[in-house]
């Protein structure tokens, strides 16, 4: 459901207005109450069903919009979250993703949250990419992907401080993000063998030391490892220049130092159609690459555009997990 007063739902609603003749059925866990009343009020054409198990969705899915319930604890006040309702929205993904590993769902699809209500409640992880990886077991090293038609990024630090990421830069960090994009390329998106760029940290990537060491005494020795272990990785690049049209036709993805450094170029490429993607985990998550949107939520004026790409990236990679797991059997 992500945050219920925020755009989440009625992105949703939307995205079965759009999807409900293709392939990719899907459920929402929310409360039907809260998501009845919003498509009444934002997409009164939209039929809103409830299930009791995942096996009932794709029978009711071309008929409405089927929702198990995952019950919330305050009346919903669009554009207003409460923190009564964090429980609720943290059950939702914890269940989505027992869906999966159970085998009863290939991925889960998770709308914006508002982080700053769930640390309210307590919530322990700084996102959903760290929340994630716990639930699986806490053991896998869960690397934060943005996708678009015209480019992939992942940032090595995620949701720290910028002092933090530049200060905590280590080189088998780069290593490790590295490898596991490289390997979900492979796996998740049929690329057989992914061509990595490794983003500068400092302008001009340090120009030779004088504007920083980083570059060289960390950054170099990361790409230097990856092309011994036989990864066809390249860099440190200008970040200035790396995400130009000519440089994106050089590489599948850009791993970048930091959050904005990843953030900010799909974001401008495709805001409305950027996905959230993580990788390394056992199961398929992906998220629209946008926030909660509060000032317009409830308002029917939302964009519906990540969320569907979300949704068609998510089938997309499990049909891609399916048939690597076939080849591999």
């Amino acid at each position: 459901m992500g945050e219920p007063s925020g755009i989440g739902t009625e992105i949703t609603l939307d995205a079965w207005s759009r999807l409900r003749d293709s392939s990719c059925s899907f459920f929402l866990l929310s409360d039907p109450a809260h998501v009845a009343a919003l498509a009444q009020a934002t997409s009164p054409s939209v039929p809103v069903t409830i299930i009791a198990r995942p096996d009932q969705a794709k029978a009711a899915f071309a008929q409405a919009l089927p929702v198990l319930p995952i019950a919330l604890s305050a009346k919903v006040r669009m554009g207003h979250p409460d923190r009564r309702n964090a429980q609720a929205v943290i059950d939702a993904i914890r269940q989505g993703v027992a869906f999966c590993t159970a085998g009863q769902a290939s991925a889960v699809v998770t709308n914006p949250i508002q982080k700053s209500v769930l640390y309210e409640d307590g919530f322990p992880f700084p996102g959903h990419t760290e929340f994630l990886a716990h639930l699986a077991g806490g053991t896998y090293d869960a690397v934060m992907m943005l996708a678009c038609a015209e480019l992939r990024v992942v940032p090595v630090s995620i949701h720290e401080s910028l002092a933090s990421a530049v200060g905590g830069l280590r080189a088998d960090a780069i290593v490790r993000t590295a490898q596991a994009t490289a390997a979900a390329l492979a796996r998740d998106f049929g690329i057989a063998r992914p061509r990595i760029a490794i983003a500068g940290l400092n302008p001009h990537a340090g120009e030779g030391g004088s504007m920083g060491r980083e570059d060289i005494d960390i950054i170099a020795p990361a790409i230097a490892a990856l092309k011994a272990s036989g990864m066809d990785a390249s860099g440190p690049f200008p970040a200035d220049t790396l995400f130009t049209p000519r440089a994106r036709q050089t590489y599948d993805a850009a791993i970048c130092m930091y959050h904005d450094q990843a953030l900010i170029p799909i974001k401008t490429l495709d805001v409305d159609g950027g996905v959230n993607v993580t990788l390394g985990l056992p199961f398929v998550r992906t998220s629209p690459d946008h926030g909660t949107a509060l000032d317009i939520a409830g308002k029917g004026t939302a964009d519906a555009g990540s969320l569907i790409s979300a949704i068609r990236m998510a089938a997309m990679i499990a049909a891609h997990r399916q048939m690597h797991k076939g080849i591999a059997t």
